[in-house]
């Protein structure tokens, strides 16, 4: 794969991600309620920090069986399985609207810290998608420029983090439900739709070419 194309597919990738309804997404609509902006930006800042140290840890173990075809091949059919599940997961969700049940008292930053870390890590969507989906893009990144590729992948996803739950953060202080709008629901089918084509690829390069 060409450097464009990797970009193309880690954004596609990331957003896909970014935009699901998990945990985190929740709180940031919650507490952004109350404090805008300023709460989106610091569960980014949590995000990162524990997105990063295991971005790095799969990194490095993944540099030191990245010839090892039989794991890598694994990896590729478990990562298009779950896109696909995932993709079929994100379309089902867009045809039901959700709403925010309540909207919880304003945090100080280092609660909101804490909490960004704890939703992160403790997200069975985001570990999940890391040892297989992320492993994938890792294994690519590291073909591309090893280590550097790592980061340079990372820098290529993270930035939609912050984007994202800054501007939703801000949109529910203005009194904006994301969660149950409907722009927010197509936006949401459609990259459904992205994620089964994207299985579907994972899946035809490791079983057809």
């Amino acid at each position: 794969m060409d450097l464009l194309g990797f970009v193309v597919t880690v954004i596609l990738l990331t957003a896909s991600g970014a935009l699901a309804p998990g945990p985190l997404f929740v709180q940031t609509i919650a507490q952004g309620a109350r404090t805008g902006a300023r709460s989106g930006l610091i569960f980014s800042l949590a995000h990162t920090l524990v997105e990063f140290s295991l971005i790095m840890l799969l990194a490095f173990g993944l540099l030191a069986v990245r010839n090892e075809g039989v794991l890598r091949n694994s990896i590729g059919v478990l990562g298009g399985c779950v896109l696909i599940l995932f993709g079929a997961y994100q379309l089902l969700g867009s045809l039901r609207k959700k709403q925010l049940e309540q909207k919880p008292a304003a945090a100080p930053a280092h609660r909101l810290f804490f909490i960004g870390v704890l939703f992160t890590a403790l997200n069975p969507y985001f570990i999940v998608w890391w040892l297989t989906v992320g492993s994938t893009l890792i294994f690519m990144a590291l073909e591309l420029a090893a280590l550097a590729g790592v980061i340079f992948m990372f820098l290529c996803h993270v930035w939609m983090d912050y984007v994202w739950l800054t501007a939703v953060s801000y949109l529910a202080k203005r009194g904006v439900n994301a969660l149950g709008s409907t722009w927010y629901r197509v936006l949401i089918g459609v990259f459904g739709v992205i994620l089964i084509y994207f299985g579907m690829t994972f899946l035809g390069d490791v079983l057809w070419w």
